[in-house]
């Protein structure tokens, strides 16, 4: 299996070359792997995330670390340009790298390079080599926000070095039951239900948002439809609703920013709107029914301003962040994959939210929302709740690594 592994690795290594020759994204990967790494004497504190999603999963517990050890190194990895290009100059490490591709030799001089005491991995990646290797140096490491479902490899017939991958782990902090007695089912029993630390980022940013004038000034007290990383698929699903309702105003804010995207919208929205970037407290387009966020960054306080979200993603690999609309209290809805998503069945479960497939389930959700008074009073209160109830990962998290972990 371990051979199959290598092979893979080989393989993926291979492709994503052939498409930094005509693809940003993996051109960004290629030519990022070529960083220097800087050796540090000293220990350190290594938080790995694959992309900006899991780095703000995780942010609560890196922020926690920052606070109770200021005196202490962190070195973050990502696994995506996605993740390094927006955080590479973030204030809560010290150094930002790509994480070199997992291989034996990789593993062994990175972790010799950055020296870490503990290694802590949000939700996904599960890399053999480094896991290995920081297991044979006896460094800690713990695996947060953890997810699991029966469909995974780790369960299957064929799943044997998976298995051993977590092996290796010291202590697992899941988000739900189902995902602790999965690794009981096969001998894993270093687990807590701690949560998603999600919840309590997106709570905190909630409770003090940070403020945009120009985006309430465009609101103007007006009621909001907020779109949120969306994509194709979603936008054209949305843009008929903007003509049925005219005393709306609709923020869009796509999941991809590149110009030839923001202006695909702008097109199928028949030119009725106007891109954040021309935006100002005192220009005459803020009497534009329609806004475009044509930039990273905006969305988790966008929300503050909304009555209505839609989440995008659901028509392709899986919907995106439903808790920051959460937080403020913002019925949802989106595309129907979201299985994999354990907060938004939790969302349909509760009646706060939901999945449409096409057109018309997209209206008749956002009729019942705009027109049914009660239903609306009703899912806002439940949603808030759901994520209010659900704050605290972050502390047990943390406790368990301080009284655990020699400093």
């Amino acid at each position: 299996m371990l051979f199959l592994y290598n092979v893979g690795l080989k393989l993926y290594l291979l492709s994503i070359h052939i498409f930094s020759l005509f693809n940003n994204k993996a051109r960004l990967w290629v030519n990022g792997r070529k960083q220097t790494i800087n050796s540090s004497t000293e220990k350190t504190i290594w938080f790995h995330f694959a992309s900006l999603g899991e780095f703000e999963q995780g942010r609560p517990v890196l922020e926690a670390m920052r606070q109770q050890h200021p005196g202490k190194k962190i070195i973050i990895t990502f696994f995506s340009p996605s993740g390094y290009v927006i955080r590479k100059n973030t204030p809560l490490a010290d150094a930002v790298y790509y994480l070199p591709l997992d291989s034996a030799a990789n593993a062994r001089a990175f972790i010799e390079t950055i020296n870490p005491e503990i290694a802590i991995f949000t939700k996904y990646e599960y890399w053999y080599y480094y896991f290995e290797a920081l297991h044979r140096r006896n460094i800690p490491l713990y695996v947060i926000s953890g997810i699991f479902r029966p469909g995974q490899v780790f369960f299957k017939w064929y799943g044997s070095l998976h298995r051993k991958m977590l092996g290796f782990v010291t202590h697992f902090f899941v988000q739900d039951e189902q995902s602790k007695q999965l690794l009981q089912n096969i001998d894993i029993t270093n687990v807590t239900v701690s949560g998603d630390t999600r919840f309590d980022r997106v709570w905190a940013n909630a409770q003090q948002p940070k403020g945009l004038p120009e985006i309430a000034q465009f609101v103007n007290g007006d009621k909001v439809f907020i779109a949120g990383s969306t994509w194709p698929e979603d936008e054209k699903l949305i843009a008929d609703l903007v003509n049925k309702y005219p005393d709306w105003k609709f923020i869009f804010a796509p999941h991809e920013v590149t110009e030839d995207k923001i202006n695909n919208l702008m097109t199928m929205l028949w030119g009725n709107a106007v891109k954040h970037s021309q935006l100002t407290t005192h220009n005459s387009q803020l009497t534009a029914q329609i806004l475009i966020i044509d930039n990273i960054g905006m969305l988790s306080s966008l929300y503050q301003y909304g009555h209505i979200a839609y989440i995008g993603g659901g028509f392709g690999a899986g919907i995106h962040n439903t808790l920051e609309a959460a937080a403020f209290g913002l019925p949802v809805i989106f595309g129907p994959n979201y299985s994999k998503f354990k907060e938004a069945r939790d969302i349909i479960t509760i009646k706060a939210g939901f999945s449409i497939s096409n057109k018309e389930e997209l209206e008749g959700a956002v009729d019942t929302l705009i027109n049914d008074e009660q239903f609306y009073v009703y899912a806002h209160k439940q949603i808030k709740k759901y994520v209010e109830d659900h704050v605290g990962a972050t502390a047990i998290i943390i406790n368990h690594i301080n009284l655990n972990t020699d400093r």
